[in-house]
């Protein structure tokens, strides 16, 4: 039984003569068939060329006996805009369909090179643009622990199939957080590198001036950190794309920390949106966990600059310039999902009805951060744009003078999101929430994610003491009163009862460019938490239903 390492455990089995690659692919297509009837996580499949594949690595292997890479004979899923070879990539778009594609993206490349095996791809969000998975063409995917809830984008589908085991290894992409919230919906793990690590050749991209901004980031999602080293090992330090004028092909280097314990930072309240009781709880076991370990945990204070969200103003005004246009474009008749509505909505808009919206949001919601947030989101001029990519370093610089140089940490540990997951429809209003995660890619800082505990309706109430807390900051001028109203208000999102039992994770980030100590501390805190229920086989079925 695979418990730990899935990946390398299927490798081994495969060299030890134990297994055949087609014996293992044929367990996981049974197996992505499953997620796929209960969450609706795939896009195209492939299982005709992957079972051809696998057959001819193992008539090779019965004459050579010898591996052909480190990930020989291992089923490895792609989220629907990873080009493979003579098949669509059509990210939710019906105008994309029935055009396979030439040939494969560099990490499908490297997977196949490496001796593993692509047999699906997932379901994404229409547009990239919102952490629910849902598009015109392919529909929603929904949570593999509650069918009520999502799973998180907008790499939700390798997200709700990763969680029930219906692969051994998935990639997605990250511009804001759309690794690390699936990671965490789901109760799995995953990792986003810093730009430029691997390389985004034969990527499907809607915006390639993202670049320029918030770069997109290629990374790997699993059952296991060990997983997750095994993929950046072997899409580390690829040929050089020309075209890619971020992609260094750096190896994977391996990384020793220095002797003794580390140092972590810590935070449950980015002065933004406070966290619940649930991912608060989350944070600080995390904390307790290490420090149990001897590592020593101190607690920061993300820098404010001009307001609390300043990462998420940079984020949306970069991400906006031309007004979503490019973005919009490939959607043709196809309808537009209600999640991507209010993103769209405010660069159309006329400067004077914006400035009126934002005007009401100060004056009678008493909200400056998100009044600061209808303002990001317009058209700019090129000089704009040039300025605003100004304030962006000038802010990554501020980050790390306050937190990097003048704590002397080694990593941060933060909430992933402020509630475990939300309800379906839910982002339509509060898509601000991934600014917690759009910090980390503002400052080109690696991050991951991974499960800590469940949601536990005793222990993660909202509390006197926690609603006091949060009025008196709400009364200093700290946070956003109308996403925490939204979230922990009457009939709010946050409800320990319908969650109780779900995921609940964290993130971890380090300083750019150093991958490899963020995965090694990773480990490190995945052993402090010690056994928890998660992992290959966890999963024990999904409440609620589909239809």
């Amino acid at each position: 039984m695979i418990r730990t390492r899935v990946a390398r455990e299927i490798v081994h089995h495969i060299e030890q003569g134990e297994w055949t690659a087609s014996q293992v692919l044929d367990a996981y297509i049974a197996r992505s068939l499953i997620a796929q009837r209960m969450t609706h996580c795939l896009t195209e499949v492939m299982f005709e060329q992957a079972r051809a594949d696998a057959l001819a690595l193992d008539k090779e292997f019965a004459i050579s006996k010898t591996l052909k890479g480190p990930l020989h004979g291992v089923p490895v899923s792609f989220k629907d805009l990873y080009n493979v070879k003579d098949i669509d990539s059509t990210m939710g778009y019906t105008s994309y369909a029935d055009k396979p594609q030439a040939e494969d993206a560099s990490p499908v490349e490297a997977i196949r090179a490496a001796g593993g095996i692509p047999f699906v791809k997932t379901n994404l969000t229409q547009g990239l643009m919102s952490y629910e998975t849902v598009n015109p063409l392919w529909g929603r995917t929904v949570s593999p622990h509650d069918a009520h809830f999502s799973s998180g984008g907008s790499s939700g589908g390798e997200g709700a199939l990763l969680a029930m085991d219906g692969s051994a290894l998935g990639w997605g992409t990250d511009i804001g957080g759309s690794l690390r919230i699936p990671a965490a919906y789901c109760g799995i793990y995953a990792f986003t590198p810093s730009p430029g690590r691997i390389s985004r050749a034969g990527i499907t991209r809607l915006n390639r001036t993202w670049i320029l901004g918030v770069p997109d980031v290629l990374g790997p999602i699993a059952r296991s950190i060990d997983d997750l080293e095994l993929a950046c090992r072997v899409a580390f330090g690829q040929d050089m794309d020309i075209n890619d004028y971020v992609h260094a092909p750096v190896p994977f280097k391996d990384t020793q920390l220095a002797e003794g314990k580390l140092r972590f930072g810590y935070y449950v309240d980015d002065h933004f949106v406070k966290a619940s009781p649930a991912c608060e709880r989350a944070v600080l076991e995390t904390v307790e966990a290490l420090r149990r370990e001897e590592h020593e945990c101190v607690k920061i204070t993300i820098p404010q600059r001009s307001t609390a969200s300043k990462a998420l103003e940079l984020f949306v005004e970069l991400t906006s310039a031309d007004g979503f246009q490019t973005l919009a474009e490939p959607n043709g008749s196809d309808p537009l999902e209600p999640e991507l509505y209010l993103i769209l909505l405010a660069p159309k808009s006329f400067g004077w009805l914006r400035s009126l919206a934002a005007w009401a949001t100060r004056q009678f919601l008493r909200d400056e951060i998100y009044a600061k947030i209808i303002m990001a989101s317009r058209k700019k001029s090129v000089r704009e744009y040039w300025r605003i990519s100004a304030e962006r370093d000038a802010y990554a610089r501020l980050f790390y003078k306050e937190i990097w140089d003048k704590h002397g940490l080694d990593g941060i540990i933060a909430p992933v999101h402020a509630l475990p997951r939300l309800p379906h429809h839910a982002t339509q209003r509060i898509v601000p929430l991934s600014g917690a995660t759009a910090l980390y890619n503002i400052v080109q800082c690696p991050a991951g994610a991974l499960p800590v505990t469940h949601v536990d309706a005793a222990r993660d109430q909202l509390t006197a003491g926690w609603t006091d807390h949060l009025r008196k900051r709400t009364a200093e001028g700290r946070g956003s009163p109308f996403l925490e109203g939204f979230l922990y208000g009457k009939g709010g999102c946050y409800d320990v009862e319908k969650m109780a039992g779900l995921p609940v994770g964290i993130q971890i980030a380090g300083r750019k460019l150093e991958d490899e100590k963020v995965l090694a501390m990773m480990r490190i805190v995945d052993k402090a938490l010690g056994p928890r229920g998660f992992g290959p086989g966890s999963w024990s079925g999904q409440r609620g239903s589909t239809g």
